[in-house]
């Protein structure tokens, strides 16, 4: 009977150890996966506990503080169950039955299957408590009224997981997931409308990114504007490390590959570059209307090119090819011939760094010169960097200039 007693014992044993262990993977899982859903971006502070919440977003519509994601019983998701989780990601709707506001972008996560929201949850679940009460949000009448997100979610809004397509490889497939679900990658490179939402007609056609001021460009396939000519180890490079042959990331997406994309396996960042290059072209860029008479942008070509020996050709060429991959081209570079003259000039203005990763650690920046150029001669120089070398964008003013002398830094 004792030898009985012993053997079960082990059995047991074993078996605990077992699921310990299966805890242990689907804990690791989740926090790969929340990694692919860059939620430390919204759900922690800067300088804050992890997933603590708190963080402001300004929106049109006023600002919205993140919550606590935490194990915190009172303050977090400590008493949440997974069908709870999972009806938070995929419909948009708290434990509590209640609406919450489309800035979590629930509109992509409900692409993620219940087996990957289950994971994240378990690592969620895994992360030391916090207890912070969310912060209620602050926004103008009418938008504090949260059954106004029912007309929102009319227009906008249809849950449904991703339906792998049977005409497209596994790897394709991987990466459509990734890029409509975890990565909600159209939160910004799909243009809004003034109700804060987005059409499926121009999805990933890019887009300016309300608030912060800068420019999501094109992700799609059409070669004047998006990813037509970059070759998928070109992609998957930007992806992974934040610089590549093509350019480099800065501003919001040089937060997007810190904080999530280069943890990201070497497959799956692939995948998605096969899915983004296979986007559709959409339609063509806006035409670029000149901004200022002629004669003037004849001039500020040439005050511009005086400034640009003088600043900027050391690093980037007098040529325009720069030193890829630490010192991005300017010629033939679609983030400079976009309509949109924003990044340009806030990168002429506020410098910046592309972010620091595993593939680039050591990454090179570039100056601001807000404190040393004048409006005039920040727009004469993004004029001539426009127009120059083959490229065919129009001129920008100093008044454009001057607009983003204010833009938000972070």
């Amino acid at each position: 009977m004792r030898t009985v007693i012993i053997a079960l014992a082990m059995l047991l044993g074993a078996a605990g150890g077992a699921a310990a262990a299966s805890n242990a993977d689907l804990v690791k899982q989740g926090e790969y996966l929340a990694r692919a859903g860059d939620c430390v971006a919204c759900h922690t502070e800067p300088g804050g506990r992890l997933f603590g919440g708190g963080r402001p977003m300004p929106t049109p519509f006023g600002t919205l503080y993140s919550s606590n994601i935490t194990s915190d019983p009172e303050t977090g998701i400590g008493k949440w169950t997974t069908d709870q989780f999972y009806t938070m990601m995929h419909d948009g709707r708290s434990s509590d039955g209640g609406l919450i506001y489309p800035a979590m972008p629930f509109g992509s996560y409900t692409k993620v299957t219940r087996a990957d929201a289950d994971a994240i949850f378990a690592y969620l679940k895994s992360v030391p408590p916090v207890k912070a009460p969310n912060r209620p949000h602050d926004l103008r009448f009418p938008y504090n009224n949260r059954q106004l997100i029912l007309g929102w979610r009319t227009l906008f809004f249809q849950a449904g997981e991703y339906k792998p397509d049977p005409a497209k490889s596994t790897e394709w497939n991987r990466g459509a997931y990734l890029v409509q679900g975890l990565g909600h990658c159209s939160m910004c490179h799909t243009p809004i409308n003034a109700l804060g939402g987005s059409s499926d007609s121009k999805a990933f056609e890019g887009g300016l990114i309300p608030m912060q001021n800068w420019y999501a460009p094109s992700l799609t396939s059409n070669k004047e504007a998006g990813l037509g000519e970059w070759s998928l180890e070109e992609i998957s490079d930007l992806l992974r490390t934040g610089v590549s042959a093509r350019g480099a990331v800065y501003g919001p997406m040089a937060e997007v590959v810190y904080d999530s994309l280069q943890y990201l396996s070497d497959a799956d960042t692939r995948a998605m570059a096969v899915y983004l290059k296979s986007l559709g072209q959409g339609g063509p860029p806006d035409a670029t209307a000149p901004a200022v008479a002629s004669a003037e942008s004849s001039l500020l070509f040439r005050l511009g090119k005086t400034v640009y020996d003088a600043q900027c050709a050391t690093c980037h060429g007098a040529d325009g090819k720069g030193k890829p991959p630490h010192f991005p081209p300017l010629a033939n570079n679609q983030s400079i011939e976009m309509t949109s003259a924003v990044n340009a000039i806030r990168m002429v203005l506020n410098g910046g760094y592309p972010p620091g990763t595993k593939g680039n650690p050591m990454p090179y920046g570039m100056p601001p010169f807000a404190q040393s150029l004048s409006d005039e001669d920040v727009a004469a120089v993004v004029t001539y960097i426009r127009g120059a070398w083959g490229n065919k964008a129009g001129p920008v003013t100093a008044i454009q200039a001057n607009q983003l002398r204010s833009a938000p830094l972070d």
